[in-house]
């Protein structure tokens, strides 16, 4: 089948390239349009576009794709538009401009977690198992019939970067069994229970600042669930630290004399060899990967061999 991609980001490219590497011909990859990255305002290809470009596929970046490329992607007389994290949504004129419509690879068990960044929120929300599903895009936000799903089981401790890459290979096993099931006439739509949607927002800073008045596993699940981004962030006298992994210390602080008046968000321990535990509302959380401001990110123990950090501190005051 003749096929356009649509996707931006790592997420996309086994998607993409389970495409290249199959019967099917890749007619075009849309992607976003290329940005300057860091200071020194450098311009990088999203992953996507390197990917396409070093198997010579048409690379086609528009600004606002509802306005600027309905045209264009209706005259490649596509089969199918495939997307996997592109980025902008699409108009119903772009929908319905290739022969059997828009699949789209979703990173949750729809209707569950609609919307932006469903892997980090199902972490942050506690989530037991996710999944991957494959539906037909309609106008509504990722509203569209199932044509498959395939769940798996969050792994404990298991960072959203962790998760990511192990849904992403799952979400191009899903996309091309969903094309095979095209090919063959046996492809099903099946509708979404409305009433069971869940929508889940776009990431902002504001979330990164770690509330210790939360619980101990509220607290790690947030920090999970933000690595690698935008990262957890707690704030110190000393500055900034970002936080990548943390575990349950309710068991460990048992072997240590803490004051039993300690405010959330209270330092109890900071040694090098007892490591970073603090207050939290219903017990004690240890704060394992860390990385100060202009440093490295490394264990917490090792960062509290250069770093002083005084038991009695109160996180973000």
């Amino acid at each position: 089948m003749k096929i356009v991609f649509f996707g931006t980001p790592d997420f996309a490219i086994p998607t993409l390239q389970s495409l290249i590497d199959s019967k099917h011909t890749v007619l075009a990859v849309v992607t976003q349009p290329d940005k300057p990255v860091g200071r020194n305002g450098k311009v990088v290809f999203s992953p996507v576009k390197t990917l396409a470009l070093k198997h010579n596929i048409p690379v086609l970046q528009y600004e606002k794709i509802r306005r600027d490329g309905v045209e264009e992607l209706k005259s490649l007389n596509a089969d199918v538009f495939v997307t996997a994290a592109y980025g902008q949504i699409l108009s119903k004129d772009i929908l319905e401009a290739s022969k059997f419509g828009v699949f789209n690879v979703h990173g949750s068990l729809l209707p569950k977690y609609r919307g932006a960044a469903p892997i980090q929120w199902a972490i942050i929300n506690g989530e037991k198992t996710t999944g991957i599903t494959i539906l037909k895009s309609d106008v509504g936000m990722d509203d569209g019939n199932i044509i498959l799903s395939k769940s798996v089981d969050i792994k404990d401790g298991e960072t959203a970067g962790e998760l990511f890459n192990r849904l992403k290979v799952i979400g191009a096993e899903c996309l091309m069994e969903a094309l095979t099931q095209l090919e063959n006439g046996t492809i099903t739509y099946t509708p979404q229970i409305h009433s069971e949607a869940t929508t889940c927002k776009m990431l902002k800073k504001e979330l990164c600042k770690i509330d210790f008045n939360k619980s101990t596993n509220e607290i790690i699940n947030l920090i999970l669930g933000l690595n690698p981004w935008p990262v957890a962030e707690i704030y110190f006298k000393e500055g900034r630290f970002k936080v990548y992994k943390a575990q349950n210390a309710n068991e460990k602080i048992k072997n240590f004399n803490i004051n039993p008046n300690s405010k959330n968000g209270e330092v109890v321990v900071a040694s090098p060899k007892q490591g970073l535990i603090i207050k939290c509302d219903n017990g004690f959380v240890e704060l394992t990967s860390i990385q100060a401001e202009n440093g490295k990110i490394m264990d917490a123990k090792s960062l509290l061999n250069g770093k002083k950090i005084e038991v009695g501190q109160v996180v973000n005051e």
